[in-house]
């Protein structure tokens, strides 16, 4: 079915929906057609109480049979309504690359905590079940909305951590042929702590390497196989002695299990093979969980499980009114070949998983916009808006960034990340334009509106000098107008908790910031503390209102409680009139910013600094982008296959750097026959 045709028939069900709705409101409200009234009127013996006992019988049979698929489906029409306060708008790519039914695995990326499940939940149209970490499993709210959404708690080594005796050091002594690294103890206590399968992690790493054997209080031996490449010297290479953690060994089979029978059932889930969340710019290494399922499930079951790679892009998820993409990815699918050397088990069943594992790495990035650093990503977006021409749809930008992104990482490869003097001059120009625009405080789209030439007496009409003279007047009255509106609920509904959550959440921002590994700032955390401390203080402080009320006014109780039943509505309201009201402010801040002398003159400059930005950013795209092959030509592009291609050349590029006009020749062939195709 294509995303037309399941648009068609979510129209129609919704308007089956609304018709019956109003034939029921219709039925109720006249008497003469009334089928409880006709009936009672036709059969005196019955009385009315008799039909509400009967209706009251089967609707708690029902709630009882249906307990958990109504409990979802009244879980998720709530998470809508949140989604719609804390977003500002959630857009969906690719649903329509989703399997018509289950059994299916969403392999999702972790950028911002239980939000992720929620983004999920919210935009696919199958009910997922979750696995999650056992100690968010035990928060209060969390927990309970957890367990309404059938989540499956996972128990996980590195919630358990304990720091060890002593320190170590790692010899790498035949790594490179035997992936075994020797581990030196000192103070150590390694017989009577650690035994075969525990972990043990360095400080400074999120990698733990597992325990092969146990040599005595000082020496062990350690299977080395999921280090990092870049950590293998920079952590696992020091020579100094380090601390460490350690994690012990938890046998997953029986949530393995739980799986198992919901993928055999038809079931649908939902994965986060990162581990825990993050606010990186890319993926953290996948875990080997969800490879073990998928070959377990087609070595049990016989089934072949789809994965499907899920991109969560956010923007400005930390802040309230955000904006997010969910991007859906082609399925990808275990070669069955491959299933004899999984269950021969030792080197041949992990070698299958881990290639497994790239290629569900690979997809991952096929929805969503990586790069090295956050810095990067910036330089990405905006050398993104400035190459292109006309206003593209929400698709067609993620797959220009990612096109920006892939480029950029080719082309650092190529030069070993010693780029020549021009593009660095380009990059220093680039980043000199976003400080420009953060230090006056306005956004690149506003930039082309400073330049825009005045129109000369010839050539204005009446229209053009009215809209000319009344437009800022009319953007201020706006402004007054919105203002006013979202006023009263702002103050006294919005603002209080708006700002006890803004603290609360920067308290759990820290807390997790501390406690974590991998995170670069904390603030994937977050939204969720934000919206976790919401659900409680807005009824909270409703009651309160309420209480407030019955105390001090003469209201009777129905009066009060419309009132209560009121203040979501308000809040609501609130909400969408101060955001216009935001944008307002936004757009009157040039005319702000020119009652200053020095921001007069900056911003005057800044439509040609932007205008020479663009003239050079495609002109240099133009020259460079022949050695980047597909990526530039190409049309519809495999971004799976791409990032595929990108992971397996990455280190000849790195040990063989080439030119760029060096790779532009070698990749001549190919532009001819990109050319030739078209």
């Amino acid at each position: 079915m294509t995303g037309a045709d399941k648009n068609l028939s979510n129209n129609i069900d919704f308007t089956k929906t609304q018709l019956a709705v109003l034939l029921g409101i219709l039925f109720l409200a006249v008497d003469q057609i009334n089928p409880v009234k006709i009936f009672i009127h036709v059969f005196p013996a019955v009385a009315p109480w008799h039909i509400a006992v009967v209706c009251i019988a089967l609707g708690t049979y029902i709630w009882i049979s249906e307990f958990k698929e109504l409990l979802y489906f009244s879980t998720k029409i709530f998470f809508h309504s949140i989604l719609s306060i804390f977003f500002r708008d959630v857009e969906i790519i690719g649903r329509d690359k989703l399997p018509r039914h289950g059994p299916m695995i969403f392999s999702i990326n972790h950028a911002n905590q239980f939000m992720d499940a929620v983004m999920v939940v919210c935009t696919s149209q199958f009910k997922v079940s979750y696995l999650m970490a056992e100690a968010s499993w035990k928060r209060r709210i969390i927990g309970d909305i957890a367990w309404a959404l059938d989540v499956v708690p996972v128990k996980r080594a590195q919630d358990a951590a304990k720091p060890g005796t002593g320190k170590v050091v790692f010899s790498k002594q035949d790594f490179e042929n035997t992936k075994v690294l020797s581990v030196q103890g000192y103070d150590t206590k390694f017989t009577e702590q650690l035994g075969k399968k525990d972990k043990i992690r360095p400080n400074g790493t999120a990698a733990a390497v597992k325990v092969t054997e146990v040599v005595d209080d000082s020496t062990l031996l350690v299977d080395g196989t999921d280090i990092p490449e870049e950590e293998v010297d920079s952590i696992f290479g020091r020579e100094e002695p380090v601390a460490f953690d350690i994690l012990k060994h938890i046998d997953q089979k029986i949530v393995y299990e739980k799986v198992l029978d919901r993928l055999a059932d038809g079931g649908c889930v939902g994965i986060f093979p990162e581990g825990g969340s993050h606010d990186r710019t890319d993926l953290l290494p996948l875990k080997v969980g969800v490879a073990l399922i998928a070959y377990s499930a087609l070595e049990k079951d016989g089934l072949n499980v789809p994965i499907v790679p899920v991109g969560l892009n956010y923007f400005r998820s930390h802040r309230w009114r955000g904006r997010a993409v969910v991007e859906y990815g082609e399925p990808i699918y275990i070669d069955p070949s491959t299933l004899n050397s999984y269950k021969a088990g030792g080197a041949e069943k992990r070698e299958v998983c881990s290639n497994l594992i790239d290629r569900i790495a690979d997809s991952m990035r096929s929805v969503i916009v990586s790069a090295p650093d956050y810095d990067s990503l910036q330089l990405i977006h905006t050398a993104r808006r400035l190459y292109q021409r006309r206003g593209l749809e929400t698709a067609e930008k993620q797959e220009l960034a990612r096109r920006f992104a892939e480029g950029y990482k080719q082309l650092m490869l190529m030069v070993k990340g010693d780029p020549p003097e021009a593009w660095k001059d380009l990059q220093r120009r680039l980043v000199e334009y976003q400080q420009e625009l953060r230090d006056l405080g306005i956004r690149d789209y506003q930039v082309p509106a400073l330049g825009r030439e005045k129109i000369t007496p010839s050539e204005a009409t009446e229209g053009d000098e009215i809209l000319k003279e009344i437009r800022l007047p009319y953007q201020i009255v706006h402004l007054l107008i919105v203002l006013a509106l979202a006023a009263v609920p702002t103050l006294l509904i919005n603002l209080p908790v708006g700002l006890l959550a803004g603290i609360y959440s920067e308290k759990r921002r820290k807390k997790a910031l501390a406690k974590s590994k991998v995170k670069v700032r904390g603030f994937d955390v977050m939204m969720t503390e934000k919206i976790v401390f919401c659900l409680v203080a807005i009824p909270s402080l409703w009651i309160f209102y309420g209480v407030l009320l019955a105390t001090f006014t003469d209201f009777d109780g129905p009066t009060i409680a419309l009132c209560i039943l009121s203040f979501p509505l308000f809040a609501y309201t609130g909400i969408i009139v101060s955001e216009a009201g935001m944008v307002d402010i936004k757009d009157l801040r040039p005319y702000y910013m020119r009652l200053f002398p020095s921001s007069r003159r900056r911003l005057k400059a800044l439509p040609q600094m932007r205008k020479d930005l663009q003239v050079d950013i495609r002109a240099f795209i133009k020259k460079v982008g022949p050695a980047l092959g597909e990526i530039y030509f190409g049309k519809v592009l495999d971004w799976a296959q791409i990032q595929e291609k990108s992971r397996k050349s990455s280190f000849q590029f790195v040990k063989h750097p080439v030119s760029p006009d060096q790779a532009a020749k070698e990749a001549e062939a190919v532009a001819d026959e990109v050319k030739k195709e078209k």
